[in-house]
């Protein structure tokens, strides 16, 4: 295997990391219900996607408080 001969300096190598960084999401707005959703993904709060209803969503239950 090949070693190499010298070392590589801290800016060199800072240099290739230079991309490996934490890229936000594009969130878009849900047209039936506005709520922040990922971009060609069903709308969690709604269940729609393109204009149509795809997947049904059920309410949680709430807590019993005493």
């Amino acid at each position: 295997m090949a070693l190499p001969k010298r070392k590589h300096s801290k800016a060199r190598r800072d240099k290739s990391r230079t991309h490996w960084k934490l890229v936000m999401p594009s969130l878009t707005k849900c047209p039936q219900c506005a709520a922040p959703i990922l971009s060609h993904r069903v709308c969690p709060k709604c269940g729609h996607y393109r204009g149509r209803h795809v997947v049904v969503i059920r309410e949680k239950k709430k807590a019993k408080s005493s």
